[in-house]
């Protein structure tokens, strides 16, 4: 028998919820559906589905083989789309997502440079300050800055960014640049507001990374207000160094407590692999890794592949 064939009647069966509606589905006809589901049933020795003139319902086995079906044939499909696609030029819609700073900066230029390269490809950027469930969200690929928790995600390292204390040279002139992470309690500082909760500055002790506690003489909710503040001599401020880098290089901000800098924020593209990925998929992926790792600075021998496992 067609077993491949024969599993594909199944699943349509399954899905369709009935012999009659699955064989106008695969353009066929009930009598062969009846044929494949019972040649399928014999090869394997158990019967899937308790099937009377009203209803059909899976047996334990019929729902056990019916999953493996379904992602076997997924896979099968998405192997041959990614075979026919490998050749040709990509075309199709693409969903990205970043943090609203980072993509801004970052990964919004290299879209738009994309995009005129490929313009075969549409592109929905979603620049989103919260963690994107991809596959339930139906995000192809993100850009993600912090640790990674364990999941079934493909992810690509292609950076770091350190999080780092920095004033005005004004506000250092008149107050002093502070030595150790107790000092903060004498400054001025600027926090910004996580869903309205004001955040201490997170700095490396002895027993690792811990929030140091700092007098707060301005909360926003607003990265770009927190660096204008900063800026302007408000108070120190703590940032990812990438979000001040151009302010740091024009001497307009100066770094403090650089010996007490947490470890670096590690930055990695990140894509499902429940699917083969298609051709528009994989090579904005590309793309992004060879673009954003000279950007960020990321040595080639530390940019190797890293799999994790779903939570």
């Amino acid at each position: 028998m067609d077993k491949l064939r024969a599993m594909r009647a199944f699943v349509a069966i399954v899905d369709a919820g009935s012999l009659t509606r699955a064989a106008r589905r695969l353009k066929t006809s009930s009598p062969t559906m009846v044929r494949l589901l019972s040649g399928l049933e014999d090869e394997l020795g158990v019967r899937l589905m308790n099937r009377t003139t009203r209803r059909l319902a899976l047996t334990d086995e019929g729902r056990e083989y019916f999953a493996h079906c379904r992602r076997l044939l997924a896979d099968l499909d998405g192997a041959e789309r990614s075979l026919a696609e490998r050749g040709s030029v990509p075309r199709g819609r693409v969903i990205v997502t970043a943090s609203v700073p980072f993509g801004r900066i970052h990964v919004a230029p290299l879209i738009a440079e994309y995009l005129l390269a490929q313009p075969g490809v549409a592109v929905e950027l979603r620049l989103l300050d919260r963690v994107v469930d991809l596959t339930a969200e139906g995000v192809d690929l993100a850009v993600r800055l912090g640790r990674l928790p364990d999941s079934s995600l493909i992810a690509v390292p292609v950076g770091h960014t350190e999080r780092v204390v920095c004033g005005s040279f004004a506000y250092l002139e008149r107050h002093g640049a502070p030595k150790r992470p107790e000092d903060l309690a004498r400054h001025g500082c600027i926090r910004y507001l996580n869903g309205g909760v004001a955040e201490d500055f997170l700095l490396r002790h002895r027993k690792g990374n811990q929030r140091t506690e700092v007098a707060g003489a301005f909360d926003t909710n607003q990265l770009e207000v927190a660096i204008d503040a900063c800026s302007r001599g408000v108070g120190l401020g703590q940032f990812l160094k990438y979000q001040v880098e151009s302010l740091l290089a024009a001497g307009t901000l100066r770094r403090v407590l650089t010996a007490y800098e947490p470890e670096p924020v590690p930055i990695h593209v990140v894509y499902p692999h429940a699917r083969l990925v298609a051709a528009r998929v994989r090579l904005l992926v590309e793309f992004l890794v060879a673009r954003l790792k000279p950007a960020l600075k990321l040595r080639d021998d530390e940019a190797e592949l890293r799999r994790h496992r779903d939570a």
